[in-house]
């Protein structure tokens, strides 16, 4: 098993306990080497430690190149950091087998890295894991105090495999309209606000013929299908093979509503948009999570409501 460093790349952990937990259980799994980076605990305002704490810690993570780099939990700070970041430093901690791992917030370094060409190969052979993936963070996936394994069993099976090199496909039920679907592509995404943000930056990949997946919480139905409606308006969902989405979450129905639903909203993007817009990908805010490389070329196919993606 490869090594493991917990790192806070965004917001500010109020307590420590969580953290640590994390690391007992992360051990536990089998992953050697667990350690907290040494201002993972830092608070300056609702970030961990400032700006200059957090890039420096992200440098001297990349200069360590564990075999994972987990961020404690997302929030935001990460846009704060990208004009700042060495690229060339973490291509090479991926280069050294370095798998960055965390989703929401740490998006936006993802997505910079796709856009920097830090993010490693788009082929891997057999057993690869280095790289930048979606997946689990410490805090909420491994540190929870309400359940003896500090999380969901199933996203922690997924991301030992992931770590391992052993994963290679994670499979989802989506509507039967799809059945036969099979499209190649470069798989990209993370959160929506956060790929709105990047939108129009130099850290916002150029990706054609990809597989779009994307997740959020706290916003409401009409909030995703603006944001939506904005990447399908600038011209980045045509350039997809397919857009899918993980779980919306947490949001507040209005009595404004009147009917209208995420359904509905999904459903009009449908009427405007060529590109299958799929649902049900496991991912978000959510305890039972899939882990996806980011960068990497996959397949996704659906056979009936059973849809896979495989790279």
């Amino acid at each position: 098993m490869p090594s493991l460093l917990i790192h806070s790349p965004a917001g500010v952990v109020l307590k420590a306990a969580p953290v640590r937990r994390a690391a007992r259980r992360l051990k536990a799994l089998g992953f050697a080497d667990v350690a907290i980076d040494e201002s993972a605990l830092a608070k300056h305002q609702r970030f961990a430690g400032d700006d200059d704490t957090r890039l420096a810690a992200l440098h001297r993570v990349a200069q360590l190149a564990p075999g994972v780099a987990l961020a404690t939990r997302g929030g935001y700070g990460l846009s704060r950091l990208l004009d700042r970041i060495d690229w060339p430093v973490m291509a090479r901690s991926v280069e050294q087998g370095t798998a960055w791992v965390g989703y929401s917030d740490v998006t936006a370094l993802h997505l910079g890295a796709l856009a920097h060409k830090a993010a490693g190969p788009d082929k891997v052979g057999e057993g690869v894991r280095a790289g930048f993936w979606a997946g689990p963070m410490a805090c909420d996936d491994f540190g929870r105090d309400d359940s003896p394994e500090g999380g969901d069993d199933v996203t922690q099976e997924i991301f030992v495999e992931a770590m391992t090199g052993l994963l290679e496909a994670v499979g989802f039920r989506t509507e039967a309209a799809f059945d036969g679907l099979e499209v190649q592509g470069r798989l990209w995404g993370g959160n929506l606000a956060v790929v709105q943000a990047l939108l129009g930056t130099p850290h916002f990949p150029k990706v054609k013929g990809g597989i779009l997946y994307l997740e959020d919480v706290n916003e409401h139905p009409y909030r995703i299908e603006r944001t939506l409606l904005q990447l399908h308006q600038a011209g980045v969902l045509a350039q997809q093979k397919a857009v899918v989405l993980g779980a919306f979450t947490a949001y507040k129905k209005s009595p404004l509503d009147r009917g209208y639903t995420l359904k509905a909203a999904i459903e009009h993007l449908r009427s405007v948009c060529p590109v299958p817009i799929l649902t049900g990908l496991p991912f978000g805010h959510v305890p039972t999570k899939v882990c996806l490389p980011v960068g990497r070329r996959a397949q996704l196919v659906v056979q009936g409501r059973d849809a896979l993606v495989l790279w």
